[in-house]
């Protein structure tokens, strides 16, 4: 199981690859890390809110990739992404983040645990 340090380090470096798969706990340490670093740039005032918003453009391009990874995961293409332009539509993008991934390779490449049924918080 991954760990959050590994995947804000995933996060970066595959963060201009749109192919493949990521795992549940990727995409959501991932988020984690995003919201502790735009509660902590909230934090720091004026010089933080301008932090924050370079910050947001810096992770606009891998955030769009690890989505559509996520998505592979389960087994869904990249382009349910653009459901989240409907704003209640965008729950069903929340499901899909929340689903467990398919056991094993499937049409977007090899498991990311490796064949090895994940247990429920991976």
């Amino acid at each position: 199981m991954i760990g959050f340090v590994d995947a804000s380090k995933l996060f970066f470096a595959r963060g201009f690859e749109f192919n493949g798969r990521s795992s549940r706990a990727e995409y959501w340490w991932s988020y984690l890390m995003i919201i502790i670093v735009m509660v902590v740039a909230s934090l720091l005032g004026e010089i933080g809110l301008m932090f924050a918003g370079i910050f947001l453009l810096f992770i606009l391009i891998p955030s769009f990739a690890i989505g559509i990874r996520r998505l592979h995961d389960t087994d869904k293409s990249g382009w349910w992404l653009l459901i989240g332009i409907i704003p209640l539509a965008s729950l069903v993008l929340f499901i899909f983040f929340c689903l467990r991934g398919t056991t094993g390779p499937n049409r977007f490449g090899d498991d990311p645990y490796g064949g090895v049924p994940a247990d429920i918080f991976s």
